[in-house]
């Protein structure tokens, strides 16, 4: 008899989702970087005899007793969640697995940190990691942590490394398997380099890769965020302008030249960065992503969670002081090594698929057939990356506005109708009506009925014109 896995993901590999679907209803859990790391549990779990579905990332005690009869396992893959902004869900997880009676397995988490972290004085969420550890472990083997900062976190909490929790490193890093091949290459002025980066990363990283794009015009941008989302899918979002090197709004000279693509799944953007010779910039997800697809790979690592996972993975790398005014893309070409993810790659994968083991879950190394998850993808019609709105003819804004007015209108018909249902002096229903006016007005504040008529006559002024 199969088993089925509740999945901690917003959307599975095979889901076909359109643009507009995943600007109304987020489903990225605030990064697209959250899709590649999640693509390959699904990878390695799902086997012919297991089918894995997404939690959409909800967190609620009152469904513990559906999900104990539903599935066979909890599967969770975590990013940072051990920082400040994430200590609610982390009491709310808590609460949750204390009334669960499935394995509940947590596959990759770090701490947020800066990049030299005192471990000695603690942190204000301590408490609250503490116990999300300990019911953790009352449903599985072992956490699997994503680097030593967090192991050595964990053990200074009272936690033993080996026994409670192990280093795996990020599971992203073994979406095809035990060998990395990465590419040679030779970059020349014509060469695709794919850059990416964090508004959050210092001013000399954030000028030093805006400078690569104006030294290799045949250059694309792949911002991360939600918020990118709905800038570039809308251009009505605008980040805080706390910096002059990064796109805070659609007037950057990344979307002026209509270099930005935003991916939307996993597989578009791994095939997207097939295609490149580089990728350069301060975003993990976005270099890790480079690196699976045989993209030579130069990450700009920023804090704890990210050394800790270049240390572990030995991803090719320049720390952010190493940068200078002076320094130039082409000498740091000649200085690191492209292959150096390589050399690491199958001792942690062996570590990894212990990790999986221990923790009684099959996976596709066991058996020698092709992976499930690879046959779907070859039949599913995934949309590729989207591009900026500044960048469309006045007929592809008209239907991409009309589009997301669909979309949003069917969104918000479908909360009204559900939000009838629970309005019942039932208390149990409270937190459900909470989370459905939430999704209200995130709906309602994309982009408002009245804007869109705007840019929709505008469009059509344009297209008549």
């Amino acid at each position: 008899m199969g088993k089925r896995y509740l999945i901690r993901s917003g959307i599975a590999p095979t889901d076909v989702k359109t643009p507009e679907d995943m600007v109304v209803n987020p489903r990225i859990g605030g990064n697209v970087g959250n899709l590649i790391y999640a693509f390959s549990v699904y990878r390695n779990l799902t086997t012919e005899n297991v089918e894995i579905i997404p939690d959409n990332y909800r967190i609620n005690e009152e469904d513990a007793t559906e999900i104990n009869e539903k599935y066979d396992a909890y599967i969770i893959p975590l990013a940072d969640a051990f920082r400040e902004a994430f200590v609610k869900q982390l009491k709310s997880y808590t609460k949750l697995f204390k009334k669960l009676n499935i394995p509940v397995i947590v596959i990759g988490v770090g701490l947020r940190a800066p990049f030299e972290p005192n471990l000695e004085e603690g942190f204000s969420f301590d408490k609250e990691v503490k116990e999300f550890v300990k019911a953790v472990l009352e449903h599985s083997s072992m956490i699997g942590v994503r680097g030593q900062i967090t192991a050595d976190y964990l053990t200074s909490l009272g936690f033993k490394e080996g026994r409670d929790h192990m280093v795996i490193g990020c599971p992203s890093m073994y979406s095809f398997g035990p060998a990395l091949n990465i590419r040679d290459t030779t970059i020349t002025k014509d060469s695709l380099i794919v850059l990416n980066g964090s508004k959050l990363s210092p001013d000399n990283v954030l000028k030093f890769t805006e400078g690569i794009s104006m030294e290799y015009p045949n250059y694309y941008f792949i911002p991360q965020w939600q918020k990118e989302l709905k800038m570039t899918y809308l251009g009505n979002e605008k980040l805080k302008k706390d910096t002059e090197y990064y796109p805070v709004d659609i007037t950057h000279k990344f979307y002026e030249e209509d270099r930005v693509r935003f991916p939307i799944n996993a597989k578009s953007w791994i095939d997207f960065l097939k295609t490149a010779d580089l990728a350069v910039g301060s975003r993990l997800h976005g270099n890790i992503t480079a690196t699976i697809a045989g993209t030579p790979s130069l990450l700009i690592p920023k804090d704890a969670r990210m050394r800790e996972l270049t240390d572990y993975h030995h991803l090719t790398h320049i720390w952010a002081d190493e940068i200078t005014e002076e320094t130039t893309l082409a000498a740091l070409i000649e200085k690191v090594d492209f292959h150096s993810p390589e050399k690491r790659q199958k001792v942690n994968f062996d570590n990894f698929i212990q990790f999986l083991e221990l923790n009684g879950l099959d996976h596709i190394y066991r058996h020698e057939t092709e992976a499930p998850l690879d046959k779907k993808l070859e039949k599913a019609q995934l949309p590729s990356l989207v591009k900026p709105i500044n960048q469309l003819e006045p007929e592809q804004l008209a239907g991409r506005l009309e589009s997301y007015e669909k979309r949003r209108n069917k969104e918000l018909k479908g909360i009204k109708e559900e939000n009838k249902k629970y309005k019942t002096k039932d208390r149990k229903n409270k937190k459900k009506i909470r989370d459905l006016e939430k999704k209200n007005k995130h709906c309602k504040n994309v982009l408002d009925r009245k804007e869109i008529k705007i840019v929709r006559k505008l469009g059509d002024f344009l297209r008549k014109n």
